[in-house]
């Protein structure tokens, strides 16, 4: 069966990635993110290079992740506390109830995973990636899976759509769900798989 198969590298790629940005966090020194102040430019400037690095040059995952981000507006150093004793950590508030998976995916320690998630940008980000396409990728639909990655109820789902999808246009335009004339075989091949095509959530 080639569903395993897929499966099976996918979890291999993201344990290379999320292996690789955990060693980068090493060395870039995560305590020195978490000094930064709330809301700093500097800290603002780090969350763009990491989602631009996260998006690997799909502009419809970039336009994601800020949509997200926006959202969440969380910051590096952020851990704040939920009223079911969770905490939505770093600039895209990954819910801490997820440390432990995310433990596991690369191999290292839980603490040392929830560090990382709360003060290294491009780790968060990284995990916020993952999280967003692996519910795309059992749900099959862009819209469920903005609203997977806030909760798994439905109400809160739905107002959690909506809510992206206001980010998205305040920060892209109206256009941001419509199809454009695409210039280069690139922009046109990105076209036909950017799930932004599925347009606003209803």
């Amino acid at each position: 069966m080639r569903l395993p198969i897929a499966r099976a590298r996918w979890r291999s790629g993201l344990y290379a990635l999320l292996s690789l940005v955990a060693g980068l966090a090493l060395l870039s020194g995560s305590a020195a993110a978490a000094s930064r102040p709330v809301g700093s430019a500097t800290g603002e400037r780090e969350i763009a290079r990491c989602i631009q690095f996260a998006s690997a040059g799909r502009s419809w995952l970039e336009k994601t992740l800020w949509g997200l981000r926006d959202q969440e507006a969380g910051w590096i150093g952020a851990e704040v506390p939920n009223s079911n004793g969770t905490h939505d950590l770093g600039p895209l508030q990954v819910n801490s109830s997820w440390v432990a998976k995310l433990s596991v995916l690369v191999d290292r320690d839980p603490g040392l995973v929830r560090i990382w998630l709360i003060n290294d940008p491009c780790f968060n980000v990284q995990a916020a990636k993952w999280l967003f396409l692996s519910g795309l990728r059992t749900s099959g639909s862009y819209w469920e899976a903005v609203g997977v990655y806030h909760s798994p109820t439905p109400w809160r789902q739905e107002r959690y759509r909506k809510n992206v999808a206001r980010r998205l246009v305040s920060r892209f335009g109206a256009n941001v769900f419509s199809p454009f004339p695409p210039r280069t075989l690139s922009q046109r091949r990105e076209l036909s798989s950017s799930p932004l095509a599925e347009g606003k959530p209803q």
